[in-house]
């Protein structure tokens, strides 16, 4: 009964006394021998309890390194061919151990892995990647499966500078099949990448992870319809923690569900209608094959779903073979059903819908409201994070806060967001007004006509969406909103660089995607207190559509409008910070606390500009690019955004004009023309050339003086 291995660093079972209840239980810990060679040296180490009878493990966190004496064995999936069952949850559990302690050092995507480790470790016991191509939709819960695929060593680098990226990433690993960040993709991916082999003729595994949540995402629907008419052979795994919204969804925990299918996923996992057993094999047999006693036993649990569960029949409609409910905690029953599955010589699209808890063996975040979805660094005993204080609130508070004393006056302001209340801050608002604010799941696309139908009954929609999500709902804002011109008010949070969370939620193309619509206001606030100006002047825009943008991270400490209330601004007006002479350089959005900055710092070498903030990219300002185009010499605008943005909008303007034609040098400084990997928000700025130090550098090149330019610290 004891676990032993060869090497001293060993977990050794020792029998506990049994309790009344006559269970048997084992208490696995680190041997003294382990504890004086590990790392850090401390003599409190994690312990795991499994109890017998109910199979579970159960791990007393502390803030030592856990011993993993069967993990340190698995480098690559390839090592875990040959574990047994018993093994892979020994492997399971300290696997666990693991993403607590890696997580509490450097923050990150806890709960979402810590939900997923079964799975992962029967996914890659079962399967042989990188040949069979696993697709892990959003890629959040990817960390058990970084670890598993050779990166163990580098996760203390995760979402850091140089280091791991938060998601899976196709040039970090031959394990990532398909990159992700967004959700929704992975179904779509998968079958393309089965229809690709087939056609290359070849034999291998596909199979797609996505969750309830992202379920709800019409892309999925689409790619499930594809996928039972092309009928090439693949597997989704529907990864079910009744998390449909993210669970800072409201302020006091996770939201009801939003739509249809999780209450019929709530349904299938109830059922008590069963059809007899015989019935039950007969059916599981035709599928699965072999004598019908072999797969007996997970018929009695899991036949049900194939046969009469309702829910399952959504998916049978569109053409895929239905399998669960399935404990997706249960290793044994996820290592049979996938190796039966993969055994299937033709079965076409299958969906295995497996149950899963959100922060599952982490009490701290089975506990939590928001399940420790995303964290800071935390103190692994208590789950309690470090977070600093801030003299500042966020951006998104600022503006969730705003939105609340418009609404408070307006009775026709409402919100929408797409599963994302506490990332756009419409959790506070929900609090307030629950009936004015409507969560309609991982939805841009119909987020944004839902908004736009809002707008036409005479209601006043603010669509809270971070910039890059918006990009999944384009069209509707192009076809459903600006060509009719109705009054939607787009709020784009995560506006610029967002650190750690990396290119894939970089909001970079928003003015440049926004700017080009005809009838489209487009604005970018320098401070929180323009913010909350901007939220009242797009409040007050009621004949054709508006948005601002906002960055990730908090004020400057400006003074805020009285009662956090905003006034509107006159559409298409700039104003004028700082005189000076020469030289005058425009800033779009909060980028200008870095152009004064910039000039501040070249007040030493007696150079004097002209900083002015634009306010509003469309409409221009032109009276001030004319005035700024006349009064100086050269002419620098500034943001932080792509090609093709506001920069753009102010050379057509002066080249339309002939004002380029004269003494004018006009420099746009804009983001990079290529992706920026996650990291600190200080380094990226750097490597995007933004910085300050940047900004009064290329004033003191168009003044001819490149060595004091280079020379600038």
């Amino acid at each position: 009964m004891a676990l032993q291995a060869s090497s001293p660093s060993v977990f050794r079972a020792i029998p506990v006394t049994a309790p009344a209840s006559c269970r048997r239980q084992f208490q696995v810990r680190a041997s003294p021998a382990a504890s004086a060679s590990s790392a850090g040296g401390g003599d409190g180490k994690v312990v795991m309890n499994k109890e017998q009878t109910k199979g579970a493990w159960k791990i007393e966190y502390s803030g030592e390194k856990p011993e993993t004496p069967l993990l340190d064995t698995i480098n690559y999936p390839v090592h875990m061919k040959n574990l047994s069952n018993t093994d892979l949850e020994q492997l399971s559990a300290e696997l666990r151990a693991e993403i607590v302690h890696t997580v509490s050092k450097t923050g990150g995507h806890l709960s979402s892995s810590l939900g997923v480790v079964e799975l992962s470790v029967a996914l890659h016991h079962v399967f042989d990647t990188p040949e069979d191509k696993i697709i892990w939709d959003v890629g959040h819960q990817a960390y058990p499966h970084k670890i598993l695929t050779g990166r163990r060593s580098r996760m203390h680098t995760i979402r850091k500078t140089s280091g791991l990226a938060g998601f899976p990433k196709r040039d970090e690993s031959a394990h990532d099949a398909f990159g992700a960040g967004h959700s929704s993709t992975s179904i779509s991916a998968a079958l393309g990448m089965a229809v690709g082999r087939d056609l290359l003729g070849k034999k291998n595994h596909v199979i797609s992870v996505i969750g309830d949540g992202a379920m709800t995402a019409g892309q999925a629907y689409e790619a499930m319809n594809n996928s039972g008419y092309l009928d090439s052979n693949m597997i989704v795994v529907l990864n079910d923690n009744k998390q449909v919204s993210l669970p800072t969804a409201t302020l006091d925990g996770p939201s009801k569900p939003v739509g249809a299918l999780s209450k019929a996923l709530t349904r299938l996992q109830s059922s008590t209608k069963f059809r007899r057993l015989r019935e039950a094999a007969k059916t599981v047999t035709k599928q699965i094959g072999g004598s019908t006693h072999e797969v007996a036993a997970k018929v009695d649990e899991y036949g049900r779903g194939m046969i009469s569960a309702s829910g399952s029949s959504l998916f049978e409609e569109l053409g895929l073979y239905y399998i669960g409910p399935v404990d997706g905690h249960n290793l044994e029953d996820l290592v049979t059903i996938f190796e039966k599955v993969k055994s299937m010589p033709a079965p076409g699209p299958v969906l295995v819908h497996i149950v899963t808890e959100k922060g599952k063996g982490y009490p701290p975040a089975e506990a939590a409201a928001d399940k420790m979805h995303g964290v800071v660094k935390f103190d692994p005993m208590t789950g309690k994070q470090f977070k600093t204080k801030s003299p500042t609130l966020s951006y998104t508070q600022y503006f969730a806060e705003s939105l609340i004393r418009e609404a408070e006056v307006d009775g026709k302001v409402v919100a929408i967001h797409a599963a994302m209340g506490g990332g756009t801050g419409l959790n506070y608002f929900q609090k307030r007004f629950p009936e004015r604010c409507f969560d309609v799941g991982i939805a841009e696309q119909h987020a944004v006509t839902f908004a736009a139908g809002l707008a036409t009954e005479g209601l006043k929609p603010f669509c809270a969406i971070y910039s890059s999500f918006l990009q999944r709902g384009y069209d509707q804002v192009v076809h459903d909103v600006d060509l009719q011109r109705l009054p939607v008010r787009f709020a784009l949070d995560r506006a610029g660089l967002v650190g750690a969370d990396g290119p894939t939620h970089c909001g970079a193309f928003d003015v440049t995607y926004m700017a080009c619509l005809p009838n489209m206001v487009v604005m970018a606030p320098a401070d929180e207190a323009e913010l909350m100006h901007m939220v009242a002047t797009a409040n007050a825009i009621d004949d054709r559509p508006s948005c601002f943008r906002f960055p990730r991270g908090n004020g400057i400490g400006a003074v805020l409008p009285l009662n956090n209330k905003g006034t509107a601004l006159e559409v298409g007006k700039g104003r004028v910070l700082v005189g000076g002479t020469r030289v005058a350089i425009l800033g779009y959005g909060t980028i200008v606390q870095a152009c004064l900055k910039a000039a501040e710092a070249l007040k030493e070498h007696d150079i004097f500009i002209t900083v002015a903030d634009a306010r509003f990219c469309k409409p221009l300002d032109t009276e001030l690019i004319r005035d700024l185009a006349a009064e100086h010499e050269i002419l620098i605008t500034a943001e932080e955004g792509s090609i093709g943005g506001f920069g753009s909008h102010v050379a057509h303007y002066l080249g339309l004009n002939g004002l380029l034609d004269g003494h004018l040098k006009l420099r746009s400084m804009f983001l990079p023309d290529r992706y920026i990997d996650h990291g600190a928000p200080e380094d990226q700025m750097e490597e995007a050339g933004l910085t300050p130090r940047h900004i009064a550098a290329t004033v003191l090149s168009l003044l001819g003086r490149p060595l004091e330019a280079l020379n600038l610290k």
